[in-house]
């Protein structure tokens, strides 16, 4: 059996592509704690991630658990979230990117943290790389501690690179807002072109997986 990571970090990579959240980073950015709210948006999407992502991974093993084959089933998940992924890509393609960050406003940590979790649910089509991540794990027959343990790996990566918001926030204060704005505008810019790429990529790349394993008997890893 491959190391899981081998898969999971190119899925991780096009799941971090995520316009959505980073602008709601730079949004709270711009309110009157940005520091502290950026922290706190970024707590309170990895925490309903993390939760989202338990919850999800429970259903699907509970689902493989009534069929005959469940060692199959991963594979008709994966081929099914494979072509969601394609579709996805094809989708992001045709979007025009939006520039309008919104005005910053009086930020409170809890409605910070609500802006964090509800990211989840805007974004649910970025989201789908997740779904990918959590399919590769259920196929790697770990106990239930190590599978949570690779989970919560994957969303602190995935955490990692929305920290440059409240470090920028920290180095350059209210200078900050000019230079996030235009990370923002870039990120949606080259989001633009690079998502479809990488969606496009992990899709065809799970779809091919599960092909070869219903021809073969066996997965390309």
């Amino acid at each position: 059996m491959a190391d899981p990571w081998t898969v999971l970090i190119p899925i991780v990579i096009a799941d971090v592509i995520n316009p959505v959240l980073f602008a709601f980073m730079v949004y709270a950015a711009g309110s009157n704690r940005p520091i502290s709210n950026t922290l706190i948006v970024l707590l309170g999407h990895t925490t309903a991630y993390l939760s989202a992502g338990i919850l999800l991974a429970l259903g699907m093993e509970r689902i493989t658990g009534y069929l005959s084959k469940p060692h199959s089933i991963d594979f008709v998940i994966g081929l099914v979230i494979g072509l969601l992924l394609i579709w996805v890509a094809y989708l992001s393609s045709r979007r025009k990117p939006d520039t309008d960050n919104g005005p910053g406003e009086q930020l409170t940590p809890l409605k910070a943290f609500g802006f964090g979790a509800i990211i989840n649910f805007i974004g649910i089509p970025f989201a789908l790389p997740y779904f990918a991540a959590i399919d590769q794990i259920l196929r790697e027959n770990l106990s239930v501690f190590d599978s949570l343990l690779i989970l919560l790996g994957y969303n602190l990566l995935y955490a990692l690179p929305f920290l440059m918001v409240p470090v920028i926030c920290m180095l350059m204060g209210q200078q900050s807002q000019p230079l996030l704005a235009r990370i923002n505008n870039w990120l949606d810019r080259v989001g633009g072109v690079l998502m479809p790429f990488i969606l496009g990529l992990v899709g065809l790349a799970l779809v091919a997986d599960s092909v070869t394993y219903f021809s073969t008997g066996r997965g390309l890893w």
